[in-house]
């Protein structure tokens, strides 16, 4: 099993940032001060931290002929956690940058997939395969 990473993104409103990743996505509270706070992101060490001004504005790539966003970060989930999530981002008004959908349909490494950004701008992708053995197949 893997270990869980940790990450550490920027924002530049901490009660927006609380409220997303608290409220909207169900993330677990961990530790927090003033300028930053922890999240178990799926059961990974998640961080916000409060920045005076975002970083420049991401880039994208092509990807199944959709528009990627580059940087982005994400997780792996299940396919009725991705459904749940996909369905509880709708409930709240959540904007899909790409909508969810089936991503190599028919081929090797097929997933569902789909694209958010936080209140801060930063992209998060979640995604899940039927076949958990093509995650990384080449």
């Amino acid at each position: 099993m893997p270990r869980p990473f940790h990450l550490a993104v920027p924002v530049d409103n901490l009660a927006k940032a609380a409220h997303f990743y608290g409220e909207v996505m169900q993330c677990e509270q961990g530790r927090s001060s003033d300028s930053w706070i922890d999240y178990s992101f799926f059961g990974h060490q998640f961080v916000v931290h409060l920045v005076d001004k975002m970083p420049e504005a991401i880039a994208t790539n092509s990807v199944d002929n959709k528009a990627v966003p580059v940087p982005h970060f994400g997780v792996v989930l299940d396919s009725s956690t991705w459904h749940a999530l996909s369905e509880r981002l709708r409930e709240h008004n959540i904007a899909f940058q790409l909508e969810p959908y089936i991503r190599f349909k028919g081929q090797t490494g097929e997933q569902g997939t789909f694209f958010i950004y936080d209140p801060a701008g930063n992209a998060l992708e979640f995604k899940y395969f039927e076949d958990m053995t093509q995650l990384f197949a080449s």
